[in-house]
């Protein structure tokens, strides 16, 4: 019996290694759906209102995510072209690049961004050296859009399915032990994940949405010479770069800035610059440093410190990459709601959780509050989406 028992031990340990092995070449998507499902759980929980099941609200959920960035990715992709295009024809750069690239060559200019333009570019040539270069890196282009598709599969089936299972998981892990420091313990790292995660998606929205309105406030009194181009657009970019550690939204005000500034010092009234201070002022104060310190404390989550949640976003990219944004405070959270929840009930066996602690933390919150309004889950939904 102890020799089947080690030999089902090993299969298992074996099947784990191999799945963590693999988990690991796919970590950067799996925790970004980690990241989005804490993210949207209450929204998600908050469409159960609506008496719909679990997987109609999650592709509701998915979708009001994916069509709103969608948008946002495409309008600032057609107005980033549209510029660049501007400033390539206004400054020449089509005869700088034709000097010194080779594979350039034999380009008159931009063809026009309809289809006709492309076709009569396509029949005169123009196009021809950008083919030969699309044709030359086609291996490193394919692999780079392939990788971005498959990683965006993963995060959309992942993020569904984590949304639709949550209560099915949180089976699942309960049963690993009966002990109610267990319990509490994964009680409150999934409750601590929301409430950190999902604080971070408010900040981007409140972010943004102040951005945007300091933004076009700014453009109602200005000139038209010193005013923001796009404000909306830089004010939702704006707040989602809030969640980059270190720059952060400066990553987005200041080349604005400089956008606003640069066609007045090379040919506006110099007298303008100081309505582009005022917007540079209204960036760092209104935009960036209040929210910063009004906001992000009330939505750090209930457990973790603030100053150490800040190192984690900050850290997490530098040794991780661009995941270890998501990926270093979920760690974070983890081994403090540890240290904080298990650790001292393991060292001091007399704060272990009592029996009605034990049973409240078992219960779904989404049960518990049905079970308070009287009714019950129609059969066949989830009784409670946390993980």
């Amino acid at each position: 019996m102890n020799g089947n028992r080690f030999a089902v031990a090993l299969f298992g340990l074996l099947v784990a290694v191999v799945i963590g092995f693999l988990a690991y070449q796919f970590i950067a998507p799996l925790t970004i759906s980690v990241f989005l499902y804490y993210s949207t759980r209450r929204y998600h929980q908050a469409l159960r209102r609506f008496h719909l099941p679990a997987n109609v609200r999650a592709a509701i959920v998915m979708t009001s995510l994916a069509v709103p960035l969608l948008l946002l990715v495409s309008y600032a992709t057609v107005l980033l072209i549209i510029e660049a295009r501007q400033f390539i024809e206004d400054y020449a750069l089509i005869d700088v690049a034709n000097e010194n690239l080779e594979w350039f060559g034999g380009v008159n200019g931009l063809p026009e961004l309809t289809v006709q333009g492309l076709y009569e570019a396509y029949q005169s040539g123009d196009l021809a050296p950008f083919i030969d270069f699309a044709t030359q890196h086609a291996e490193f282009l394919t692999t780079l859009v392939s990788g971005f598709f498959l990683n965006m599969f993963i995060v959309v089936i992942v993020t569904y399915y984590l949304l639709v299972d949550g209560d099915r998981i949180r089976a699942w892990l309960h049963g690993f032990g009966e002990d109610a420091i267990v319990r509490e313990y994964l009680d409150a790292v999934d409750e601590e994940l929301e409430a950190v995660l999902f604080g971070n998606l408010l900040n981007v929205l409140a972010v943004s949405l102040i951005a945007i309105g300091s933004f076009s406030v700014y453009n109602t009194f200005v000139p038209a010479a010193a005013e923001v181009p796009y404000p909306a657009l830089a004010g939702a970019l704006t707040g989602i770069a809030s969640l980059i550690p270190v720059v952060g939204m400066k990553i987005v005000y200041v080349p604005v800035t400089l956008i606003t500034a640069i066609p007045i010092v090379l040919g506006g009234d110099p007298a303008n610059l100081a309505y582009v201070g005022a917007f540079f002022v209204v960036a760092v104060v209104v935009v960036d440093t209040i929210p910063d310190l009004v906001l992000r404390p009330l939505l750090s989550g209930k457990r973790t410190h603030v100053g150490l949640l800040m190192l984690a976003y900050t850290l997490g990219p530098v040794v991780l990459g661009f995941y270890g944004l998501f990926f270093a405070p979920i760690v974070l959270v983890i081994g403090l709601t540890f240290a904080d929840t298990a650790l001292p009930p393991l060292l001091d066996p007399e704060k272990r959780p009592n029996a009605s602690q034990r049973a409240n933390s078992g219960r779904e919150p989404e049960a518990a509050a049905a079970g308070e309004e009287g009714g019950t889950p129609g059969a066949g939904d989830d009784v409670g989406d946390p993980l």
